[in-house]
């Protein structure tokens, strides 16, 4: 479900839902915002965002400025999304009063929030699990769990600070060597930075954390499944964690497979 906090491109959302298969399982609230064409080229045309802040060119900011001044296209003016239209907070508060399961996804990472993240060089919106409440419609007390997820590494694409980067030749030496997702940009790369993470277990209120991509930190871990086969050095790493944070590490992340995973 797409929460009315979000904002879609009609492009990018018709073909994930074939590449994924989602026709008839994906519901988008009333209330989404709509990503135009115009957004994309005002997005792609700022010299600003696109020389200096490094922006994806996908026409979030500009999207989301026309939602603040309260002339963005909603979902449920598009005739191409009637299909797919529902209340998503009320269904969602529905599933949790009925005592199901429910997983919100936020997006991005949290020094890329608009409001405690390296401004300028961050989203157009606020990243942090408060924000994601908000978006979706959920009140803090219908939360049973807040998993923070910290890669072994740590990485931006486009511009802004990075503490203990390292040099191209240096990252592909590791192993860390990655694309930005909608730009194909190689991400800048820095070794695991504690002090970042303990802020953002706290600005997060973290009850737990899974670590993705330890594989990449300790080969002889990779595609691990058992926590008694974790290397010392791996467990050590994992201590230190969550010392910085005061945060249990319930998960690790091994590999590639989705089933790569080990649970503290």
């Amino acid at each position: 479900m797409i929460a009315p906090g979000a904002n879609i491109s009609l492009e990018v959302f018709f073909k994930e839902i074939e590449d994924l298969g989602l026709r008839n399982r994906l519901r988008v609230d009333y209330n989404t915002s709509i990503i135009e064409e115009k957004h994309v080229k005002q997005d792609q045309e700022d010299k600003f965002l696109k020389e200096v802040i490094g922006s994806t060119g996908s026409g979030v900011g500009p999207a989301i400025a026309d939602r603040v001044l309260r002339k963005a296209k909603l979902a449920k003016e598009i005739p191409e999304l009637r299909n797919f239209l529902a209340d998503v907070s009320e269904e969602v508060n529905n599933a949790l009063d009925e005592g199901k399961i429910v997983h919100l996804e936020g997006s991005q990472g949290f020094y890329l929030s608009l409001y405690h993240g390296t401004y300028p060089y961050v989203t157009g919106r606020d990243t942090t699990s408060a924000a994601v409440l908000s978006e979706v419609g959920i009140g803090p007390k219908k939360v049973d769990e807040i998993i923070l997820v910290l890669k072994g590494y740590v990485t931006r694409v486009g511009n802004g600070p990075l503490p203990g980067e390292l040099p191209p030749e240096e990252i592909e030496r590791r192993g860390w060597v990655e694309r930005g997702t909608v730009t194909g940009r190689i991400r800048r790369a820095a070794p695991f930075n504690f002090e970042l993470a303990a802020k953002s277990a706290k600005v997060n209120s973290a009850t737990s954390i899974a670590i993705t991509k330890i594989d990449r930190l300790f080969p002889e871990c990779s595609h691990v499944r058992q926590k008694e086969v974790l290397s010392e050095r791996c467990i050590e790493f994992i201590r230190q964690v969550e010392k910085a944070t005061n945060v249990p590490v319930k998960f690790v992340g091994t590999g590639e497979d989705i089933l790569d995973i080990v649970e503290l």
